[in-house]
């Protein structure tokens, strides 16, 4: 009766600081969510998850063997046989594009567990002759492992296809990745780890607990203090650097914590990756008595921790210190940006330079937000953005742009409002409630410029209106913005005339250098890439269908130009002439870019920077273009580019770079240096750097 008396003291307490700590972190009204999405009624297993039930039968279970792998798997058991066994099969199931091994640790289990995974097929198993606990099982494992890699797994889990292969890819992508964890779900469907926080008092906090699994808020790969130990990857060398886990935590708790304070130590970072899914049965492996079992260890170990780490722990944000500031507390400061809709880069170039954009922004240590004024994003948009460490604030999760900036706009230190139609909406709401945030009108290309430029073409006395009515529109918000971005030092040169007390800086189209990998002998035919959508795409479409594309057929009948890009198939029959041939929107240009003798812009108006031309040079692939589309990019004829104004020079131009590999060759290189120059990450990242430090 009293020690049952003393569990529900210690229950009420340990319950009642919990509550403490939440309204500190969250407030009243996160605490009553948090409590009220805790206590949801909702089946115990999500179907959506395709689990597999818990069975200890072995039948038909065989994991591929492996003598050169990449990934070492590593699972601790100590018992639960129908777990480890499900676990396995769901690992057989979801193979992985790289070499894997997978080893079970079994720890002196009271079960028959050894004697039955002895027969699994492709299996190693270690088996301890004497109970040692997570840590000490752990480092076993990690000292018989093979590969490059070490995946820590717990065998009260069930991964799910692509959960390894992605947590490889953060290693790729992040130079600087210590330790990669998974984004770890309850059967139920529900977020268990988004990573984890931890305060300057050593204790610990995980984020996402109970939340919608599939949330935006947690679908961005950011940096964390830690992950847990359930499904942790880490290089063998970095653990062994570190001497592997700490055995003063032994048998188990704060291990993985302290590892990633070690890690950091070696001036490498923890990374959350929500793109690998781990289903978790919390509680199986360990329990959650904080009293008994392997829990008991939790509180003692805290305080070792704290006494090895007292130094780096007061960097650590204060007990109290809210959730939103504590998530985002090894970010230099907080980054809006709105767009009209999410970036795709398959769609258009000026995707491919905001991706490249919130890239740069995230290794500058910025915590980026990215708002699609049209308030959608498909799952693939927001993985795309959460792979470049940016968050989506989309329907339904997200408020309106308004009802969020009431609420956040105090943690700005920056706002980017991308093109005159998003700022011209938001400029002065962004100035009422975030007065201190730098304000950045990203113009993306002049819009009244481009539109006068269609009016004259096509003598039009109603665009050449609206254009009048853009250009006003564009310059008041270029007087309001503190920094105002455009892409060409042609358009900088303009506004200096038209608003001379504006701060207009360069920020042009952003590329990766991918180079010339195919020579001239082997390449045929021509490409052009953009979507109907854009006007100055669909006026070269139709000169394409009606001029210069019958005149190349006339003096090189086998010759084909491929259209990259959006068309309507009413427009495609309406512009079907022999030797254009539409492919829609393409995933991966590469191959086309690798095989094509040259890329035509025929572009007859427009402003800007024109993509179809920086990717295409990109790849060493030489440009065909009209003056209009070479206009402040930085480009000489007969240097890095041949410029062609009607279809007779289309012809010409072609003519040449097919008989003349000497002239092809030149081209293409100094198109790769232009690249560099002019269009490079670099220059992108040291202007950046310029107007928000």
């Amino acid at each position: 009766m009293i020690s049952r008396l003393r569990w529900r003291y210690r229950r009420t307490t340990y319950l009642l600081r919990r509550v403490i700590g939440s309204v500190a972190l969250r407030g009243m009204r996160g605490t009553w969510q948090r409590a009220a999405r805790e206590f949801q009624r909702r089946p115990a297993v999500d179907t959506s998850l395709r689990l597999l039930p818990i069975a200890a039968d072995t039948s038909g279970l065989a994991l591929e063997p492996c003598s050169e792998p990449r990934v070492s798997v590593i699972i601790p058991v100590h018992g639960k046989l129908a777990y480890t066994v499900t676990c396995l099969r769901a690992l057989m199931q979801c193979a992985s594009a790289a070499a894997v091994e997978t080893l079970v640790v079994d720890d002196a289990s009271p079960d028959h567990s050894a004697r039955v995974l002895a027969d699994v097929p492709g299996l190693r198993l270690l088996v301890n002759r004497r109970n040692l606990g997570f840590v000490e099982s752990c480092n076993a494992g990690a000292a018989a492992a093979r590969g490059e890699f070490l995946l820590f797994l717990n065998n009260d889990t069930q991964v799910t296809p692509g959960w390894l292969d992605a947590l490889l890819q953060c290693f790729v992508e992040r130079a600087d990745c210590g330790i990669a964890g998974s984004r770890l779900v309850y059967p139920d469907g529900r977020l268990q780890e988004a990573g984890a926080l931890v305060f300057a008092d050593g204790s610990c906090w995980t984020t996402g607990r109970f939340e919608p699994r599939d949330d935006p808020a947690f679908r961005y790969r950011r940096e964390v203090d830690y992950v847990s130990g359930a499904a942790l990857m880490i290089r063998k060398e970095t653990f062994e650097r570190v001497g592997g886990f700490d055995t003063h935590y032994a048998p188990a708790y704060y291990e993985d914590v302290d590892l990633g304070f070690a890690v950091r130590r070696l001036g490498l970072h923890v990374y959350y990756e929500p793109a690998s899914t781990v289903v978790h049965c919390e509680g199986i492996s360990a329990g959650t008595d904080l009293d008994r079992g392997m829990k008991q260890y939790q509180r003692p170990n805290q305080a070792k921790f704290v006494a090895k780490w007292q130094a780096e722990l007061a960097a650590q944000p204060k007990v109290g210190t809210p959730l939103e500031r504590a998530i985002r507390w090894r970010r230099r400061g907080r980054v809006l940006v709105v767009d009209a809709m999410t970036p795709e880069p398959t769609r258009d170039s000026g995707s491919v330079r905001m991706c490249a954009l919130l890239e740069l922004l995230d290794r500058q240590d910025w915590s980026t937000a990215l708002l699609p004024d049209d308030g959608h994003a498909s799952p693939q948009a927001i993985a795309a953005l959460g792979a470049l460490g940016c968050e989506t604030l989309c329907r339904p999760t997200a408020p309106d742009l308004p009802r969020w900036l009431r609420r956040h706009g105090r943690e700005l230190h920056a706002v980017i409002l991308s093109r005159h139609t998003v700022a011209g909406q938001y400029l002065e709401l962004v100035r009422r409630h975030a007065p201190q945030a730098r304000l950045i009108f990203d113009t993306v290309d002049l819009h009244f410029l481009r539109e006068a430029r269609a009016a004259k073409l096509t003598s039009s006395a109603s665009l050449a209106r609206h254009a009048e009515l853009s250009r006003r529109s564009e310059l008041a918000l270029i007087r309001q913005a503190d920094v105002t971005f455009v892409v060409s030092p042609h358009e900088k040169t303009l506004l200096a005339e038209l608003v001379p007390q504006a701060r207009v800086e360069v920020l042009s189209n952003i590329h990766e250098v991918h180079g010339c990998r195919q020579p001239h002998a082997p390449r045929r035919d021509l490409v052009f890439i953009g979507g109907y959508g854009h006007p100055p795409n669909s006026d070269a479409m139709q000169w394409l269908a009606r001029e210069i594309v019958p005149a190349l057929r006339r003096a090189m009948p086998d010759i084909q130009l491929h259209v990259l890009g959006d068309v309507p198939d009413a427009r495609q029959r309406e512009l079907a002439v022999p030797g254009l041939q539409y492919h829609g929107r393409v995933a991966e240009l590469t191959p086309w870019l690798d095989a094509c003798l040259a890329a035509l812009a025929p572009l007859r108006f427009g402003a800007g920077v024109k993509g179809k031309i920086n990717t295409a040079m990109s790849y060493g692939v030489p440009v065909i273009a009209t003056t209009i589309a070479v206009e402040g990019m930085q480009l000489t004829d007969e240097v890095d580019v041949l410029v062609a104004d009607d279809a007779a020079a289309f012809v010409h131009a072609v003519q040449r770079l097919q008989d003349d590999e000497t002239l092809w060759k030149r081209l293409s290189g100094n198109a790769l240096e232009n690249v560099r120059r002019h269009f490079s990450p670099a220059a992108a990242d040291a202007l950046l750097h310029q107007v928000l430090d």
